[in-house]
């Protein structure tokens, strides 16, 4: 892992220094500069070297009544162990934060993202999950349960009606609580497809695979952030968080193909 952070970050050195000689190379530029602030905010705060710890804040706070420009949306879960301005050691006015369990889309959650990228003009979104979601560890157990549940009604007997699965937990008087599972449900079937692992191997493989399904999801959903990705503004990239190790590191693989759902309907993957 430290091998593959040192790749990258020498590779975000490079284009860096290098002069764009096109307006799609600045833009690529800009968006591996707003990276490297990230990872090297990330590095300092590991190594307990945080510079926001020493800074005063009362000027920062006059100039940032006048307006604010974030380089960086970051999505991540609600978690209380994940707040991003502080494992990315940055202050007031540099990052625009949305936070919810499990790091999910809704409409309400693309607006916000939609606001930063139109108004505010940021470039870069971070979809951050986090090791040891309970979000995320919720939905394999539900997953599980309903499983188990539709096996032994059929072993006894008992005509069997689909549900949607996310409703499992309404029957408990989670609905709201449902609405989050529903959304991090088919990242949850895709890793029970393609992995035999089990428990917290399991858990894992589920967090990694729903960061790039909101990544994929921010897109499909959003054809103002699609457009914006499509021409080169804006730029999504995949994180996740050690809980450990206070280490962030940045997904390599290319989010799915998008294929837009109608404008006026969010549906449940």
């Amino acid at each position: 892992m430290k091998m593959l952070l040192s790749v990258f970050l020498l590779a975000l050195s490079v284009g860096a220094n290098a002069t764009p000689r096109t307006a799609e190379e600045a833009l690529g530029a800009m968006h591996d500069e707003a990276l490297k602030q990230l990872i090297d905010g990330n590095k300092r705060y590991v190594e307990s070297k945080m510079n926001t710890c020493h800074e005063s804040t009362a000027q920062l706070r006059t100039e940032l009544a006048k307006g604010q420009k974030p380089f960086a949306i970051i999505l991540s879960c609600s978690d209380s162990r994940v707040p991003p301005e502080i494992i990315f050691d940055k202050t007031l006015g540099e990052l625009f934060v949305i936070r919810v369990a499990g790091n999910v889309v809704d409409p309400i959650i693309l607006g916000s993202i939609e606001y930063a990228v139109e108004h505010l003009k940021t470039s870069l979104i971070v979809v951050l999950g986090h090791e040891k979601c309970g979000a995320v560890t919720a939905a394999c157990q539900l997953k599980v349960k309903v499983k188990e549940s539709k096996e032994s009604k059929e072993s006894r007997g008992y005509e069997n009606s689909e549900r949607k699965e996310g409703h499992a937990s309404a029957e408990h008087g989670f609905d709201n609580i449902s609405a989050i599972l529903s959304q991090i449900s088919p990242a949850v079937a895709t890793v029970r497809r393609s992995s035999n692992k089990k428990d917290a191997e399991f858990v894992e493989e589920a967090i990694d695979e729903n960061v790039r399904l909101v990544a994929t999801n921010l897109r499909r959903r959003s054809k103002i952030i699609a457009e914006e990705v499509k021409i080169g503004k804006v730029r999504i990239v995949q994180a996740k968080y050690d809980l450990d190790d206070g280490q962030v590191t940045f997904f390599n693989n290319p989010v799915a193909p998008v294929v837009h759902e109608i404008a006026t309907k969010h549906h449940t993957p």
